[in-house]
């Protein structure tokens, strides 16, 4: 099985960006570009609140790790659970310095409210499989807790989720290896995106800069 070197590894949370339009994740990821607006303030701030730095905490038979750093060679990837349970089960993993084994089951927490496809599913996904590699598991089910809703939605992980984020990775490996930006394709979610004023989705689908300034010149006559 292949392995990344770290200094190959991507960020975790880079999925999300993949999933929803590869152009965004390029322009983040490989160009370094970024343009904040409300969701994503709103978004860092509800992380913020989620967790401000690692710790962890014992509740009944629950121990709860927040921003717990994690990573998978298998998959060249780092990042940040923003919660980490650890339920205490007879059948689980043992713990450095902590009695019984324990269940691991890991929460990412979201702004807003539950979507209409995987992107969020994802991003659990992939962080499960990072815990599953550190800790030598198997995590069956984890959540996703959304703001709006103050709601926790398990998730079953299965292998059908697993090997789509194995071929996503995959994927964004090698155009991350190439340092290549992908066209644009325009959606409606292009209104929505923080990167709309950086990426021009309107300019760049022109096929050449001659057409474009043909366009509009014909729509300045028609005024």
């Amino acid at each position: 099985m292949m392995e990344y070197h770290e200094e190959d590894f991507l960020s975790l949370s880079g999925i999300q960006h993949f999933e929803f339009c590869r152009r965004q994740w390029a322009l983040i990821h490989i160009e370094q570009q970024w343009e904040e607006n409300l969701r994503t303030v709103e978004g860092n701030l509800f992380h913020k609140n989620a967790h401000d730095g690692y710790s962890t905490e014992k509740r009944g038979n629950i121990i709860i790790s927040r921003a717990m750093p994690i990573f998978s060679r298998t998959l060249g990837i780092n990042g940040v659970c923003d919660i980490v349970e650890f339920h205490q089960q007879e059948n689980g993993i043992e713990l450095f310095d902590r009695d019984g084994k324990f269940k691991v089951f890991p929460i990412e927490y979201k702004r807003g409210e539950p979507k209409d496809n995987d992107i969020d599913i994802l991003q659990l996904v992939a962080q499960a499989m990072c815990l599953e590699e550190m800790f030598c598991c198997h995590i069956e089910e984890g959540a996703i807790f959304y703001g709006e809703t103050h709601r926790r939605i398990k998730i079953k992980i299965d292998s059908h989720l697993k090997d789509k984020v194995k071929v996503r990775f995959k994927e964004m490996h090698e155009i991350y290896k190439k340092r290549h930006t992908p066209k644009v394709k325009t959606t409606k979610s292009c209104n929505a995106c923080s990167l709309k004023n950086i990426c021009l989705p309107k300019l760049c689908k022109n096929k050449s800069a001659r057409e474009y300034i043909l366009n509009n010149i014909k729509e300045e006559d028609l005024l």
